[in-house]
């Protein structure tokens, strides 16, 4: 009889937590409640986890995205001690293709096999041409990764559902023209929501290629008085929204994802990341007990 497989691990993404991280002592204290409230793994980011260029600081503050501080920490010895596992570790396309090498032992320092690609910066994913040769560049980034042990995968934001000349959509050129043996995805629900897309019909869609689950809730949180009953609609806590997150994890985990991961920018409740953190970490508990 073939063995059950584990269900999704709790994870987190560290950019949530960046901001109350940007010390030893902050990071050690913000990892260990982190743990204790449920998460088993946490997603990293590499210019996250080596010292951060100022530019790179400044465009993530302007994204409403701030990294904190914490670039020159040993995040391999503060993640071991935490007790949580390296679930992936976030590259740009054009480190990977630069030096693989460097990602690969990067990621083998960190215990993980996954490196995601978190969309391009600067691109047009209205082009055809251009999407088609990303795809490419991906399988060939992919297939190297792959030889060495790694698995590549692609992360949305809202760009990749723009509608192309053509009627299709560059995450449906990506998904169909990037080979399945080199390149999975970590599809991202909120975002795809916010695109206007079905992210149970993407699950249904990417099947088994989807390996890691991005989630956040997705609402409005009234702040002071409104003068129209129109408001502004953000991230929020897991089961404060209007998003189908238990038929979302569901879905997810009938797809043997490895991971279901919390990641929000902004908006928490208390303005506090791990407040915001420990809430949501209540519904994965019920959802993935």
């Amino acid at each position: 009889m073939t063995p059950p497989r584990p269900r999704p691990l709790r994870a987190i993404q560290q950019i949530q937590i960046g901001r109350v991280a940007s010390t030893e002592s902050q990071a050690r204290d913000t990892l260990a409640r982190l743990a204790s409230a449920g998460f088993e793994a946490i997603e990293l980011n590499g210019f996250m986890t080596r010292p951060t260029p100022l530019l790179v600081r400044a465009l993530t503050r302007v994204a409403g995205m701030p990294v904190g501080g914490g670039g020159r920490l040993d995040w391999p010895r503060l993640v071991a001690e935490s007790g949580l596992s390296v679930i992936a570790l976030h590259e740009d396309l054009g480190t990977i293709e630069r030096d693989p090498a460097a990602v690969v032992a990067r990621a083998v320092e960190f215990g993980t096999h996954n490196v995601v690609v978190t969309g391009m910066h600067r691109f047009d994913y209205g082009d055809e041409v251009a999407v088609g040769q990303l795809a490419q560049r991906l399988t060939a980034a992919g297939r190297t990764l792959t030889a060495a042990g790694i698995r590549l995968l692609y992360h949305n934001h809202t760009a990749e559902f723009r509608r192309l000349p053509s009627g299709g959509t560059a995450f449906t050129m990506l998904v169909e023209q990037t080979d399945p043996d080199d390149v999975a995805f970590e599809l991202d629900c909120f975002w795809a929501a916010t695109a206007g897309a079905d992210p149970l019909a993407l699950l249904d869609h990417l099947g088994e290629r989807v390996r890691l689950l991005h989630i956040t809730d997705r609402g409005s949180r009234i702040a002071g008085s409104t003068m129209t009953p129109i408001v502004k609609v953000d991230s929020v806590e897991l089961g404060t929204g209007n998003m189908a997150i238990e038929a979302i994890i569901d879905r997810a985990a009938s797809l043997h994802v490895e991971a279901i991961i919390l990641e929000t920018h902004k908006n928490w409740i208390d303005g506090s990341p791990l407040r915001s953190a420990e809430m949501s970490a209540e519904v994965l508990r019920r959802l993935l007990p």
